[in-house]
């Protein structure tokens, strides 16, 4: 294969070792691993006041990649498209219901089951949880406590078909998550849980 230029947006060993064996003009990410540090460690913030999708379309500035103010783009295969009414009992015309992505990649930025639980039971309108096959036992045990109409598709959708439901969704409820940015994509109203971060690194969902 021959390319004409590389835009490495991890810059990392991987990446490093992928631009020297092809040999082309790299366009790399400025990660700001030191300014990063400095504010997690010794709590001094020269961060950029930017979100990472803009410092992400630095990169290729002089490629003159433009924003064009409409946020991201999701796009879903119509054969991975979901009907909510095939999961979901609902009981009146008012088709509303809760998207709950409940995973996350790390333990600290996940919310503990029982607060879970918790925000489950203070919801009225139809909750689907949402996630992989790693956050089965939990979901399951989510499900089986909580008082509320809760419908378990966690490890049962692909990634597009889970985009589907929160599509479709009412609000989404999120942690950290990839899920997360595919709502924003979609404009949906997000409530995103944070752990152990800071806004400062510019992970929020962005939307235009």
């Amino acid at each position: 294969m021959n390319y004409d230029l590389i835009v490495d947006l991890h810059k990392n060993l991987r990446s490093w070792q992928v631009k020297r064996q092809l040999g082309v003009k790299p366009y790399s990410f400025r990660k700001l691993n030191i300014e990063k540090w400095l504010l997690v460690n010794a709590k001094i913030n020269f961060l950029p006041n930017k979100h990472i999708v803009d410092r992400n379309l630095e990169t290729v500035a002089d490629l003159e990649v433009e924003n064009d103010g409409k946020g991201l783009d999701y796009f879903i295969p119509e054969h991975d498209e979901v009907e909510p009414s095939d999961f979901i009992s609902f009981t009146s015309t008012d088709k509303n219901y809760i998207a709950f992505a409940i995973g996350a990649a790390h333990a600290t930025k996940r919310l503990p089951n029982e607060k879970i639980i918790a925000i489950c039971n203070g919801i009225a309108l139809p909750i689907v949880l949402l996630g992989g096959k790693e956050d089965k036992i939990n979901s399951d045990l989510i499900h089986s406590k909580s008082s509320s109409y809760i419908v378990n598709l966690v490890g049962k959708l692909n990634l597009n078909q889970s985009a589907s439901v929160v599509r479709q969704a009412y609000k989404v409820i999120t942690h950290d998550t990839g899920l997360m940015h595919i709502a924003a994509a979609f404009q949906k109203k997000i409530i995103s849980i944070w752990g152990s971060t800071v806004p400062e690194f510019g992970m929020t969902p962005y939307t235009k």
